[in-house]
C-alpha cells in the first residue's frame, strides 16, 4: 500500500470528541476537537446526549480531514477509541436512542450493585469478568434503562433494540446501521463478558436481566468493523481498529510486555499493568481486564481506576471559579504556602480502586484562614499523585513478575511538569512522559494501521517509542511515606463520613 496513505483516529471522550489524522509513519498531521454538554439530572447521575456524541465525532472527523487537506479517499483506515462503560440503547431500525447515554461516572445503580453483592453474586461476577460489582460498569446501567424506559423490555424481547458502548454506537452510525459490533476491550468492561472464554456470558446476562439479543458481536481490537457509508466522507473507508480509551493508551505507550505500566490522566486516571496472556486475579480490589485482542490472541492487564483526576481541576475552574484555565494550576501550586498542608479527597462521584466506595463524597482537610486558590490548586494536583500511589502499591502487591519500576504517563495532566515531578516524588519511581502525548489516539491509529498493512507489528512499534522527559524522584522515602500516610487518614475520614 502507498506510503502516502493516512489513518483517521476518532477519540470519543467524556467531555469532548476529537479526530486526529496520522500519516503512515504515525506522524500527526491534523487534529480537531469539539466539547459537548454534560447532563446531571440528579446528584450522582451523569448523562450524555447520544446525538451529540455522534454529531461531534462526525464533525471533528470532517474538520480534521479539511485541516489536513485530505479527502476520504486518502484515508486507508479508521481507528476508534472511546470512553468506556458509557451505555447506550437504540432502535435497530431507526438508530434512534431510547434514552440518554448513561456515563461511566454515573452512580444511579449503586443500590442494585449492593443488593447483588448482598445476595452473594460478586464472586461469580469477578471470576467471569475480572470486575467488581460496581455501578461503574455497563451491565446494571443497561438493566436500569430496560426497567425505566417505557416499553423497553417488551421491545428488547422482540429483538428491536441494540445495546452498545460508545464504540458500538459510532460503528453503527459510521456504517449506516450495517454493523453492530464491539471489540474485546470494551466488551470486558460491561460485566456481561467472560474474559476467559472470550464470549458473552448467559448466566451473567440472566443475573442482570439483560436479553442477549441486545448485545453486539465481539471482534478483535484490530478486526474488521465494516466500511463507512460513502455519503459521510465521500468514500467507503475501512474501520479496522477499535479499543477502549485506556487500552488504546496502553498500546500507544507500547505497553505490550508483561510488567509494563501506564497511567492516563484525563477526566479520571486509569493505570494499567500488562500481565501477559494469562489473567491475574487481584487480591487488592483491582480489576482484571482485557488489554487487547490482536490477531486473535487476548492479552490481559490489571487496572486501577481513579474517577477524578483532571475533573478536580475542572471543579476548581467551573465549580469554585478560582482559576480560568487548567494550566494556571501549575503556577499556583508552585506558589502555594509550604506551611499549609491542605489535602483534597476528590470523591465527587465516589472512590474508585482500590476502595470502590460509591457512597463516599469529596472532602478538604487542613484548611486555615489563609487557605486560598494556590493551596487548593496544589491539593487538587497532589490528590492525583496520592491516588496513583494507592494504585501503584496495589498493583505491585498483586503482580509477582518482574514488574517495571517506571511509570509511563499520558493525558492532559501529563503536560504539567509540576504534577509529574510531584507524582515521581510520591511514588518514589521514575515517570516517563512520551514525545507523543496523544497516546490514546495513537493507539487507535496504530491498531487500524497495523490491520491495513501500514504500520509495524507490536514489537516494531515498541522500538519507535521515545520518551520526551523522565521525572526522577527528588524527595526522600521518609517524607513521601509520611505524606502518603496522612493522605490515607484523610481517605479513611472521608469514607467514614459517607457511610
Amino acid at each position: 500500500m502507498s506510503r502516502t496513505a493516512h489513518i483517521l483516529a476518532l477519540d470519543q471522550g467524556t467531555t469532548s470528541s476529537r479526530a486526529l489524522v496520522f500519516d503512515a509513519d504515525l506522524a500527526l498531521k491534523a487534529t480537531a476537537q469539539q466539547e459537548f454538554s454534560q447532563i446531571y439530572p440528579r446528584s450522582g447521575w451523569v448523562e450524555h446526549d447520544p446525538a451529540a456524541l455522534w454529531s461531534s465525532t462526525l464533525g471533528t472527523a470532517r474538520q480534521a480531514l479539511a485541516k489536513a487537506q485530505l479527502a476520504g479517499s486518502d484515508i486507508a483506515a479508521i481507528g476508534i477509541t472511546n470512553q468506556r462503560e458509557t451505555t447506550l440503547l437504540w432502535d435497530r431500525t431507526t438508530g434512534a436512542p431510547l434514552y440518554n447515554a448513561i456515563v461511566w461516572q454515573d452512580r444511579r445503580t449503586a443500590d442494585t450493585c449492593a443488593r447483588l453483592r448482598a445476595q452473594g453474586h460478586e464472586p461469580l461476577v469477578s471470576a467471569r469478568t475480572g470486575l467488581l460489582l460496581d455501578p461503574y460498569f455497563s451491565g446494571t446501567k443497561l438493566a436500569w434503562m430496560l426497567d425505566h424506559v417505557p416499553g423497553a423490555r417488551d421491545r428488547a424481547a422482540k429483538g428491536d433494540l441494540a445495546f452498545g458502548t460508545v464504540d458500538s454506537w459510532l460503528v453503527w452510525h459510521l456504517t449506516g446501521g450495517k454493523v453492530h459490533a464491539t471489540d474485546a476491550t470494551n466488551a470486558s468492561r460491561t460485566m456481561l463478558y467472560d474474559i476467559h472464554r472470550g464470549m458473552w456470558d448467559a448466566e451473567l446476562c440472566a443475573l442482570m436481566d439483560v436479553p442477549m439479543s441486545l448485545l453486539p458481536d465481539v471482534r478483535c481490537s484490530n478486526g474488521d468493523f465494516g466500511r463507512t457509508d460513502p455519503a459521510l466522507f465521500g468514500a467507503a473507508i475501512p474501520i479496522c481498529g477499535v479499543a477502549g480509551d485506556q487500552q488504546a493508551a496502553a498500546m500507544g505507550q507500547a505497553c505490550f510486555s508483561p510488567g509494563m505500566v501506564k497511567a492516563t490522566y484525563g477526566t479520571g486516571c486509569f493505570a494499567l499493568l500488562h500481565t501477559g496472556f494469562t489473567p491475574v486475579a487481584s487480591q487488592n480490589r483491582l480489576l482484571t481486564t482485557v488489554a487487547a485482542q490482536i490477531d486473535g490472541q487476548r492479552s490481559f492487564a490489571l487496572e486501577g481506576a481513579i474517577f477524578v483526576a483532571g475533573a478536580a481541576v475542572q471543579w476548581l475552574r467551573d465549580g469554585l471559579g478560582v482559576i480560568t484555565s487548567a494550566p494556571e494550576t501549575q503556577e499556583l501550586a508552585r506558589a502555594a504556602d509550604p506551611g499549609q498542608d491542605v489535602l483534597l479527597v476528590p470523591a465527587f462521584t465516589g472512590l474508585g480502586a482500590p476502595w470502590w466506595d460509591p457512597q463516599a463524597r469529596g472532602a478538604l482537610f487542613g484548611l486555615t484562614r489563609n487557605t486560598g486558590p494556590a493551596e487548593l490548586a496544589r491539593a487538587a494536583l497532589l490528590s492525583v499523585a496520592f491516588q496513583t500511589r494507592d494504585l501503584w502499591e496495589a498493583m505491585r502487591a498483586d503482580w509477582h513478575g518482574a514488574a517495571e519500576t517506571v511509570l509511563r504517563v499520558d493525558g492532559g495532566m501529563a503536560a504539567s511538569d509540576w504534577t509529574m515531578q510531584a507524582l515521581a516524588d510520591i511514588l518514589g519511581a521514575p515517570v516517563d512522559r512520551p514525545l507523543m502525548l496523544e497516546t490514546t489516539a495513537l493507539g487507535a491509529a496504530w491498531l487500524a494501521g497495523y490491520r491495513a498493512g501500514l504500520c509495524p507489528d507490536p514489537a516494531g512499534f515498541a522500538q519507535n517509542w521515545t520518551p520526551e522527559r523522565r521525572f526522577s524522584p527528588q524527595s526522600d522515602a521518609a517524607h513521601r511515606d509520611t505524606a502518603h500516610a496522612r493522605w490515607r487518614r484523610a481517605v479513611a475520614a472521608t469514607r467514614a463520613m459517607g457511610a
